[in-house]
Protein backbone atom coordinates (compact mmCIF):
# COMPACT_ATOMS: atom_id res chain seq x y z
CA UNK A 1 0.00 0.00 0.00
CA UNK A 2 1.41 3.32 -0.73
CA UNK A 3 1.97 6.12 1.63
CA UNK A 4 -0.87 7.99 0.07
CA UNK A 5 -3.19 5.33 0.86
CA UNK A 6 -2.12 5.15 4.13
CA UNK A 7 -2.72 8.94 5.01
CA UNK A 8 -5.83 9.35 3.21
CA UNK A 9 -8.73 9.77 5.29
CA UNK A 10 -11.37 6.74 5.37
CA UNK A 11 -13.81 8.98 3.83
CA UNK A 12 -11.95 9.54 0.76
CA UNK A 13 -12.12 6.70 -1.55
CA UNK A 14 -12.17 7.42 -5.10
CA UNK A 15 -14.88 5.79 -7.32
CA UNK A 16 -13.89 2.73 -8.53
CA UNK A 17 -11.08 2.32 -6.39
CA UNK A 18 -10.26 -1.62 -3.96
CA UNK A 19 -11.00 -0.16 -0.72
CA UNK A 20 -8.74 -1.87 1.46
CA UNK A 21 -7.98 -2.00 5.11
CA UNK A 22 -6.15 1.20 6.43
CA UNK A 23 -2.53 0.44 8.14
CA UNK A 24 -2.78 2.82 11.31
CA UNK A 25 -1.47 1.17 13.98
CA UNK A 26 1.62 0.73 15.79
CA UNK A 27 3.58 -1.78 19.00
CA UNK A 28 0.93 0.09 21.08
CA UNK A 29 -2.03 -0.72 19.81
CA UNK A 30 -0.81 -4.06 19.08
CA UNK A 31 -0.33 -4.70 22.92
CA UNK A 32 -3.53 -3.42 23.23
CA UNK A 33 -5.14 -5.71 21.48
CA UNK A 34 -3.01 -8.78 22.97
CA UNK A 35 -3.03 -8.04 26.50
CA UNK A 36 -7.69 -6.74 26.19
CA UNK A 37 -8.08 -9.98 24.96
CA UNK A 38 -6.51 -12.00 27.96
CA UNK A 39 -6.51 -9.69 30.99
CA UNK A 40 -9.81 -11.04 31.37
CA UNK A 41 -8.66 -14.26 32.45
CA UNK A 42 -6.74 -13.04 35.33
CA UNK A 43 -9.74 -11.45 36.47
CA UNK A 44 -12.19 -14.93 36.22
CA UNK A 45 -11.30 -17.98 34.52
CA UNK A 46 -7.77 -19.40 35.48
CA UNK A 47 -9.49 -19.83 39.41
CA UNK A 48 -11.07 -22.48 37.84
CA UNK A 49 -7.83 -24.08 37.90
CA UNK A 50 -7.97 -24.09 42.03
CA UNK A 51 -11.21 -26.54 41.93
CA UNK A 52 -9.02 -29.25 39.77
CA UNK A 53 -6.40 -29.53 41.81
CA UNK A 54 -5.34 -26.72 44.44
CA UNK A 55 -3.77 -23.34 45.16
CA UNK A 56 0.12 -24.62 44.45
CA UNK A 57 -1.46 -26.94 41.35
CA UNK A 58 -3.02 -23.37 39.87
CA UNK A 59 0.31 -21.70 40.33
CA UNK A 60 2.47 -24.57 38.66
CA UNK A 61 0.14 -24.31 35.74
CA UNK A 62 0.13 -20.68 35.43
CA UNK A 63 4.11 -20.83 34.46
CA UNK A 64 3.79 -24.08 32.69
CA UNK A 65 1.34 -22.83 30.77
CA UNK A 66 3.36 -19.50 30.17
CA UNK A 67 6.32 -21.58 28.81
CA UNK A 68 3.67 -22.65 26.08
CA UNK A 69 2.21 -18.85 25.52
CA UNK A 70 5.66 -17.53 25.40
CA UNK A 71 6.64 -20.21 22.73
CA UNK A 72 3.15 -19.12 20.88
CA UNK A 73 4.27 -15.45 21.23
CA UNK A 74 7.93 -16.19 19.68
CA UNK A 75 6.33 -18.35 16.92
CA UNK A 76 3.74 -16.17 15.86
CA UNK A 77 5.56 -13.21 15.99
CA UNK A 78 7.98 -15.04 13.37
CA UNK A 79 5.58 -15.81 11.01
CA UNK A 80 3.10 -13.52 11.20
CA UNK A 81 5.97 -10.57 10.71
CA UNK A 82 7.11 -12.55 7.47
CA UNK A 83 3.07 -12.93 6.37
CA UNK A 84 1.41 -9.86 7.50
CA UNK A 85 -1.89 -10.39 6.28
CA UNK A 86 -5.37 -9.64 7.75
CA UNK A 87 -6.61 -13.02 9.46
CA UNK A 88 -3.39 -14.19 11.09
CA UNK A 89 -2.99 -17.89 11.62
CA UNK A 90 -5.07 -18.59 8.79
CA UNK A 91 -2.92 -16.46 6.86
CA UNK A 92 0.06 -18.74 7.68
CA UNK A 93 -1.77 -21.95 6.94
CA UNK A 94 -2.78 -20.95 3.39
CA UNK A 95 0.97 -20.06 2.55
CA UNK A 96 2.64 -22.68 4.28
CA UNK A 97 0.22 -25.70 4.77
CA UNK A 98 -2.96 -25.59 2.26
CA UNK A 99 -6.17 -24.78 2.30
CA UNK A 100 -8.15 -27.37 4.45
CA UNK A 101 -5.76 -26.70 6.93
CA UNK A 102 -6.15 -22.90 6.24
CA UNK A 103 -10.03 -23.44 6.38
CA UNK A 104 -9.87 -25.33 9.87
CA UNK A 105 -7.76 -22.73 11.52
CA UNK A 106 -9.88 -19.93 10.68
CA UNK A 107 -12.56 -21.43 12.54
CA UNK A 108 -10.69 -22.20 15.14
CA UNK A 109 -10.02 -18.65 15.68
CA UNK A 110 -13.50 -17.55 14.79
CA UNK A 111 -15.18 -19.77 17.54
CA UNK A 112 -12.17 -19.47 20.11
CA UNK A 113 -13.12 -15.69 19.93
CA UNK A 114 -16.58 -15.36 19.44
CA UNK A 115 -16.92 -17.88 22.75
CA UNK A 116 -14.33 -15.26 24.52
CA UNK A 117 -16.55 -12.64 23.85
CA UNK A 118 -19.69 -14.29 25.10
CA UNK A 119 -17.58 -15.42 27.84
CA UNK A 120 -17.12 -11.43 28.53
CA UNK A 121 -20.44 -10.58 28.42
CA UNK A 122 -21.75 -13.42 30.47
CA UNK A 123 -18.88 -11.92 33.67
CA UNK A 124 -20.46 -8.05 33.06
CA UNK A 125 -23.74 -9.43 33.28
CA UNK A 126 -23.24 -11.74 36.21
CA UNK A 127 -21.35 -9.29 38.53
CA UNK A 128 -23.22 -5.91 37.65
CA UNK A 129 -26.39 -8.42 38.92
CA UNK A 130 -24.39 -9.83 41.86
CA UNK A 131 -23.15 -6.11 43.10
CA UNK A 132 -26.64 -4.57 42.26
CA UNK A 133 -27.75 -7.54 44.93
CA UNK A 134 -31.54 -5.96 43.34
CA UNK A 135 -34.47 -9.15 43.05
CA UNK A 136 -35.07 -10.12 40.08
CA UNK A 137 -32.35 -8.62 37.66
CA UNK A 138 -31.37 -10.44 35.16
CA UNK A 139 -27.66 -10.28 33.13
CA UNK A 140 -29.46 -10.93 29.55
CA UNK A 141 -30.01 -6.68 29.24
CA UNK A 142 -26.49 -6.35 30.27
CA UNK A 143 -25.13 -9.18 27.90
CA UNK A 144 -26.53 -7.42 24.96
CA UNK A 145 -25.38 -4.11 25.80
CA UNK A 146 -21.94 -4.95 25.72
CA UNK A 147 -21.74 -7.05 22.58
CA UNK A 148 -23.87 -4.43 20.76
CA UNK A 149 -22.27 -1.52 21.95
CA UNK A 150 -18.90 -3.45 21.25
CA UNK A 151 -20.46 -4.35 17.64
CA UNK A 152 -20.77 -1.29 16.77
CA UNK A 153 -17.67 0.54 17.91
CA UNK A 154 -15.28 -2.23 15.71
CA UNK A 155 -17.85 -1.08 12.91
CA UNK A 156 -16.98 2.40 13.32
CA UNK A 157 -13.28 1.98 13.12
CA UNK A 158 -10.03 0.04 13.92
CA UNK A 159 -7.89 3.09 15.12
CA UNK A 160 -10.54 4.38 17.02
CA UNK A 161 -11.74 0.57 18.73
CA UNK A 162 -8.04 0.12 20.06
CA UNK A 163 -7.38 3.00 21.31
CA UNK A 164 -10.28 2.52 23.18
CA UNK A 165 -9.01 -0.94 24.14
CA UNK A 166 -5.50 0.43 25.51
CA UNK A 167 -6.75 3.04 27.86
CA UNK A 168 -9.30 0.64 29.58
CA UNK A 169 -7.12 -2.56 29.71
CA UNK A 170 -4.45 -0.22 31.09
CA UNK A 171 -6.86 0.91 33.85
CA UNK A 172 -7.99 -2.37 34.58
CA UNK A 173 -3.86 -3.70 34.89
CA UNK A 174 -3.05 -0.68 37.37
CA UNK A 175 -5.88 -1.95 39.08
CA UNK A 176 -4.53 -4.96 39.67
CA UNK A 177 -1.25 -3.38 40.20
CA UNK A 178 -2.78 -0.98 42.85
CA UNK A 179 -4.21 -4.52 44.36
CA UNK A 180 -0.89 -5.97 45.10
CA UNK A 181 0.86 -3.28 46.62
CA UNK A 182 -2.16 -2.40 48.62
CA UNK A 183 -1.89 -5.45 50.27
CA UNK A 184 1.44 -5.32 51.61
CA UNK A 185 2.65 -8.02 49.61
CA UNK A 186 6.34 -8.06 51.44
CA UNK A 187 5.03 -8.49 54.68
CA UNK A 188 3.03 -11.44 55.28
CA UNK A 189 0.61 -11.47 57.95
CA UNK A 190 0.05 -8.42 57.89
CA UNK A 191 -3.26 -8.32 55.59
CA UNK A 192 -2.17 -11.74 53.07
CA UNK A 193 -2.46 -15.24 55.09
CA UNK A 194 -1.07 -17.89 52.46
CA UNK A 195 0.51 -19.69 54.77
CA UNK A 196 -3.00 -20.32 56.91
CA UNK A 197 -4.80 -20.58 53.59
CA UNK A 198 -2.02 -23.02 51.89
CA UNK A 199 -0.60 -25.97 53.98
CA UNK A 200 1.11 -29.04 53.29
CA UNK A 201 -2.26 -30.72 54.01
CA UNK A 202 -4.16 -28.60 51.33
CA UNK A 203 -1.28 -27.52 48.48
CA UNK A 204 -2.23 -30.28 46.71
CA UNK A 205 -5.27 -31.75 47.60
CA UNK A 206 -5.98 -34.45 44.89
CA UNK A 207 -2.42 -34.81 44.23
CA UNK A 208 -0.32 -34.67 40.75
CA UNK A 209 -3.30 -36.30 38.68
CA UNK A 210 -5.19 -32.38 40.06
CA UNK A 211 -2.27 -30.84 38.79
CA UNK A 212 -2.89 -32.20 35.38
CA UNK A 213 -6.06 -31.15 35.51
CA UNK A 214 -5.93 -27.41 36.61
CA UNK A 215 -3.94 -27.09 32.66
CA UNK A 216 -8.23 -27.35 31.86
CA UNK A 217 -8.11 -23.51 33.06
CA UNK A 218 -4.84 -22.58 33.42
CA UNK A 219 -4.66 -21.65 29.88
CA UNK A 220 -7.31 -18.75 31.20
CA UNK A 221 -4.09 -17.10 31.92
CA UNK A 222 -3.09 -16.10 28.33
CA UNK A 223 -5.79 -17.39 25.59
CA UNK A 224 -5.64 -14.86 22.94
CA UNK A 225 -2.62 -13.10 23.03
CA UNK A 226 -2.00 -14.95 19.58
CA UNK A 227 -4.79 -12.49 18.95
CA UNK A 228 -1.92 -9.54 17.73
CA UNK A 229 -1.63 -11.54 14.59
CA UNK A 230 -5.30 -10.44 13.08
CA UNK A 231 -3.87 -6.81 13.00
CA UNK A 232 -1.32 -7.83 10.93
CA UNK A 233 -2.67 -6.26 7.87
CA UNK A 234 -3.51 -3.33 9.74
CA UNK A 235 0.10 -2.48 11.11
CA UNK A 236 2.45 0.30 9.89
CA UNK A 237 5.58 -1.99 10.28
CA UNK A 238 4.34 -5.74 10.83
CA UNK A 239 8.30 -6.51 10.82
CA UNK A 240 8.72 -3.91 14.23
CA UNK A 241 5.01 -3.57 15.68
CA UNK A 242 3.91 -7.30 16.15
CA UNK A 243 6.71 -8.26 17.84
CA UNK A 244 7.40 -5.93 19.77
CA UNK A 245 3.74 -5.29 20.96
CA UNK A 246 3.11 -9.59 21.18
CA UNK A 247 5.91 -9.88 23.34
CA UNK A 248 5.60 -6.98 25.70
CA UNK A 249 1.91 -7.87 26.18
CA UNK A 250 3.18 -11.15 26.96
CA UNK A 251 5.93 -10.31 29.74
CA UNK A 252 2.92 -7.77 30.95
CA UNK A 253 0.69 -10.88 31.33
CA UNK A 254 3.18 -13.06 33.06
CA UNK A 255 4.07 -10.35 35.48
CA UNK A 256 0.15 -9.83 36.42
CA UNK A 257 -0.64 -13.29 36.37
CA UNK A 258 1.66 -13.91 39.22
CA UNK A 259 0.12 -10.86 41.09
CA UNK A 260 -3.10 -12.10 40.50
CA UNK A 261 -2.23 -15.64 42.21
CA UNK A 262 -0.40 -14.30 44.79
CA UNK A 263 -3.21 -11.66 46.19
CA UNK A 264 -5.99 -14.31 45.50
CA UNK A 265 -4.72 -17.54 46.75
CA UNK A 266 -3.47 -15.07 50.07
CA UNK A 267 -6.87 -13.97 50.74
CA UNK A 268 -9.61 -16.41 49.92
CA UNK A 269 -9.57 -19.84 51.01
CA UNK A 270 -8.88 -22.49 48.02
CA UNK A 271 -12.22 -24.26 48.17
CA UNK A 272 -14.04 -21.04 47.21
CA UNK A 273 -11.26 -19.76 45.10
CA UNK A 274 -11.74 -22.53 42.88
CA UNK A 275 -15.89 -21.05 42.67
CA UNK A 276 -16.02 -17.95 42.14
CA UNK A 277 -16.89 -15.93 39.28
CA UNK A 278 -15.22 -13.22 40.58
CA UNK A 279 -11.82 -13.95 42.39
CA UNK A 280 -9.76 -10.27 42.18
CA UNK A 281 -13.14 -8.69 42.73
CA UNK A 282 -13.81 -11.13 46.28
CA UNK A 283 -9.92 -10.50 47.27
CA UNK A 284 -10.36 -6.94 47.26
CA UNK A 285 -13.90 -7.28 49.71
CA UNK A 286 -11.88 -9.70 51.63
CA UNK A 287 -9.45 -6.98 52.50
CA UNK A 288 -12.66 -4.48 54.31
CA UNK A 289 -11.13 -1.64 51.58
CA UNK A 290 -14.14 -0.16 50.34
CA UNK A 291 -11.75 1.80 47.23
CA UNK A 292 -10.54 -1.39 46.92
CA UNK A 293 -13.81 -3.04 46.01
CA UNK A 294 -15.26 -0.34 43.83
CA UNK A 295 -11.38 -0.13 42.44
CA UNK A 296 -11.69 -4.17 41.46
CA UNK A 297 -15.68 -3.61 40.56
CA UNK A 298 -14.19 -1.81 37.68
CA UNK A 299 -11.43 -3.56 36.61
CA UNK A 300 -12.96 -6.47 36.61
CA UNK A 301 -15.90 -4.88 34.06
CA UNK A 302 -13.28 -2.61 31.79
CA UNK A 303 -11.52 -6.16 31.68
CA UNK A 304 -14.12 -8.15 30.37
CA UNK A 305 -15.03 -5.42 27.63
CA UNK A 306 -12.00 -5.05 26.51
CA UNK A 307 -11.28 -8.52 25.79
CA UNK A 308 -14.72 -8.77 23.88
CA UNK A 309 -14.06 -5.36 22.10
CA UNK A 310 -10.70 -7.25 21.10
CA UNK A 311 -12.06 -10.60 20.35
CA UNK A 312 -14.87 -9.05 17.43
CA UNK A 313 -12.34 -7.57 16.04
CA UNK A 314 -10.22 -10.71 16.08
CA UNK A 315 -13.16 -12.79 14.83
CA UNK A 316 -14.39 -10.22 12.16
CA UNK A 317 -10.86 -10.04 10.68
CA UNK A 318 -10.53 -13.89 10.38
CA UNK A 319 -14.48 -14.39 8.99
CA UNK A 320 -13.16 -11.75 6.20
CA UNK A 321 -10.51 -13.10 5.39
CA UNK A 322 -12.16 -16.27 4.38
CA UNK A 323 -14.43 -14.64 2.19
CA UNK A 324 -11.81 -12.94 0.47
CA UNK A 325 -10.30 -15.38 -0.42
CA UNK A 326 -13.59 -17.74 -1.49
CA UNK A 327 -13.63 -20.13 1.20
CA UNK A 328 -16.74 -18.67 2.38
CA UNK A 329 -19.09 -16.29 -0.03
CA UNK A 330 -17.11 -13.34 -1.14
CA UNK A 331 -19.83 -11.20 0.26
CA UNK A 332 -18.36 -11.53 3.94
CA UNK A 333 -15.24 -9.98 2.19
CA UNK A 334 -16.62 -6.14 1.56
CA UNK A 335 -15.17 -3.72 2.91
CA UNK A 336 -16.80 -0.12 4.26
CA UNK A 337 -15.98 2.28 2.06
CA UNK A 338 -15.90 4.85 5.01
CA UNK A 339 -14.92 3.30 8.04
CA UNK A 340 -12.62 0.69 6.23
CA UNK A 341 -13.78 -2.00 8.49
CA UNK A 342 -14.88 -5.59 7.54
CA UNK A 343 -18.51 -4.42 8.66
CA UNK A 344 -20.49 -7.78 7.20
CA UNK A 345 -18.58 -9.70 8.97
CA UNK A 346 -18.67 -7.85 12.10
CA UNK A 347 -22.56 -7.92 11.49
CA UNK A 348 -22.65 -11.74 10.58
CA UNK A 349 -20.95 -12.69 13.77
CA UNK A 350 -23.34 -10.34 16.18
CA UNK A 351 -26.26 -12.69 16.49
CA UNK A 352 -24.28 -15.32 16.92
CA UNK A 353 -22.51 -14.40 19.81
CA UNK A 354 -25.73 -13.59 21.45
CA UNK A 355 -27.55 -16.28 20.37
CA UNK A 356 -24.67 -18.42 22.59
CA UNK A 357 -24.67 -15.82 25.31
CA UNK A 358 -28.38 -16.57 26.20
CA UNK A 359 -27.57 -20.69 25.69
CA UNK A 360 -24.46 -21.14 27.28
CA UNK A 361 -22.84 -20.77 30.88
CA UNK A 362 -19.79 -19.09 31.94
CA UNK A 363 -17.61 -22.85 31.86
CA UNK A 364 -19.31 -24.25 28.98
CA UNK A 365 -18.11 -21.18 27.50
CA UNK A 366 -14.59 -20.63 28.86
CA UNK A 367 -14.35 -24.50 27.36
CA UNK A 368 -15.35 -24.12 23.97
CA UNK A 369 -12.96 -21.35 23.56
CA UNK A 370 -10.16 -23.37 25.08
CA UNK A 371 -10.85 -26.38 22.98
CA UNK A 372 -10.67 -24.07 19.81
CA UNK A 373 -7.62 -22.06 20.97
CA UNK A 374 -5.87 -25.77 21.88
CA UNK A 375 -6.62 -26.75 18.55
CA UNK A 376 -5.04 -23.81 16.98
CA UNK A 377 -1.92 -23.96 19.03
CA UNK A 378 -1.36 -27.66 17.90
CA UNK A 379 -1.40 -26.34 14.21
CA UNK A 380 0.79 -23.20 15.15
CA UNK A 381 3.72 -25.92 15.93
CA UNK A 382 3.32 -27.89 12.98
CA UNK A 383 3.51 -24.92 11.01
CA UNK A 384 6.77 -23.47 12.71
CA UNK A 385 8.43 -26.77 11.26
CA UNK A 386 7.09 -26.68 8.28
CA UNK A 387 7.81 -22.94 7.56
CA UNK A 388 11.44 -23.17 8.16
CA UNK A 389 11.58 -26.60 6.59
CA UNK A 390 10.35 -24.90 3.20
CA UNK A 391 12.26 -21.79 3.52
CA UNK A 392 14.98 -21.68 5.76
CA UNK A 393 16.87 -18.42 7.15
CA UNK A 394 18.05 -16.93 4.62
CA UNK A 395 15.89 -17.93 1.93
CA UNK A 396 13.65 -15.28 2.76
CA UNK A 397 13.30 -12.03 4.60
CA UNK A 398 11.85 -12.27 8.14
CA UNK A 399 10.42 -9.56 10.07
CA UNK A 400 11.36 -11.71 13.05
CA UNK A 401 13.68 -15.04 13.83
CA UNK A 402 12.68 -16.64 17.22
CA UNK A 403 15.37 -18.05 18.93
CA UNK A 404 16.38 -21.73 20.23
CA UNK A 405 14.18 -23.34 17.07
CA UNK A 406 13.37 -26.08 17.47
CA UNK A 407 12.65 -26.03 21.37
CA UNK A 408 9.45 -23.81 21.29
CA UNK A 409 8.09 -25.75 18.87
CA UNK A 410 8.38 -28.93 20.64
CA UNK A 411 7.48 -27.43 24.29
CA UNK A 412 4.20 -25.97 22.63
CA UNK A 413 3.41 -29.03 21.24
CA UNK A 414 4.39 -31.13 24.55
CA UNK A 415 2.13 -28.73 26.83
CA UNK A 416 -1.06 -28.62 24.21
CA UNK A 417 -0.63 -33.03 24.44
CA UNK A 418 -1.15 -32.58 28.46
CA UNK A 419 -3.98 -30.00 28.34
CA UNK A 420 -5.85 -32.13 25.68
CA UNK A 421 -5.44 -34.73 28.33
CA UNK A 422 -6.96 -32.50 31.24
CA UNK A 423 -9.64 -31.32 29.31
CA UNK A 424 -10.88 -34.63 28.57
CA UNK A 425 -10.81 -35.58 32.71
CA UNK A 426 -13.38 -32.42 33.15
CA UNK A 427 -14.88 -32.09 29.41
CA UNK A 428 -14.51 -35.06 27.62
CA UNK A 429 -17.87 -35.23 25.54
CA UNK A 430 -17.02 -31.33 24.51
CA UNK A 431 -13.89 -32.68 23.53
CA UNK A 432 -15.22 -35.44 21.34
CA UNK A 433 -18.35 -33.18 20.12
CA UNK A 434 -15.65 -30.57 18.77
CA UNK A 435 -13.70 -32.94 17.06
CA UNK A 436 -16.33 -34.19 15.34
CA UNK A 437 -17.96 -30.76 13.94
CA UNK A 438 -14.35 -29.89 12.79
CA UNK A 439 -14.58 -32.94 11.22
CA UNK A 440 -17.85 -32.89 9.40
CA UNK A 441 -17.18 -29.26 8.35
CA UNK A 442 -13.85 -30.01 6.76
CA UNK A 443 -15.81 -32.82 4.51
CA UNK A 444 -17.98 -30.04 3.73
CA UNK A 445 -15.06 -27.75 2.65
CA UNK A 446 -13.63 -30.46 0.63
CA UNK A 447 -16.32 -31.89 -1.37
CA UNK A 448 -18.78 -28.30 -1.85
CA UNK A 449 -16.86 -25.14 -1.14
CA UNK A 450 -13.20 -25.84 -2.04
CA UNK A 451 -14.58 -25.78 -6.07
CA UNK A 452 -15.12 -22.10 -5.99
CA UNK A 453 -11.50 -21.41 -4.57
CA UNK A 454 -9.09 -19.82 -6.29
CA UNK A 455 -5.87 -21.06 -5.28
CA UNK A 456 -3.50 -19.14 -7.57
CA UNK A 457 -5.11 -15.91 -6.06
CA UNK A 458 -5.19 -16.54 -2.54
CA UNK A 459 -0.83 -17.08 -2.65
CA UNK A 460 0.21 -13.06 -2.02
CA UNK A 461 4.01 -13.43 -0.58
CA UNK A 462 6.96 -12.64 -3.42
CA UNK A 463 8.51 -16.17 -2.18
CA UNK A 464 10.56 -18.52 -3.98
CA UNK A 465 9.37 -22.05 -4.54
CA UNK A 466 9.87 -24.41 -1.23
CA UNK A 467 12.66 -26.42 -0.70
CA UNK A 468 11.77 -29.82 -2.04
CA UNK A 469 8.46 -28.82 -4.34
Amino acid sequence: MTDAAITTSPSTVAPGQRVSLLRVLGPAHVWALGVGIVLVGEYTGWNFAVDKGGSLAALIVCWFIGLLYTSVAMIDSEVTSTVAAAGGQYAQAKHIVGPLMAFNVALYLVFAYTMLEVSDAILVGDLIVTVAGTEGLERHAFVVLTIVVLAWLNYRGVLMTLNVNFVITAIAYVAIIILFFSVQPWSQGTVLKLGDLITPENALPYGWIGVLAAFHFGIWFYLGIEGTTQAAEEVRSPARSLPYGTMAGMITLLIGAAMTWYVCASLLPWEYLGFTFFPLFDAARATGSGFLETLLFWGTVLAAVASANGCINDAARAWFSLGRDRYLPTWFSAVHPKYRTPYRSILFLLPIALAFAFIADLNQAITFSILSGLLGYTFMSINIMMFRRKWPLGSIRRGYTHPFHPMPAIALLSICVITYFAVFLGYGSQLIAMTLFYIVVSIWFHFYRYKYVRRGDQFTMPWPKPIGY
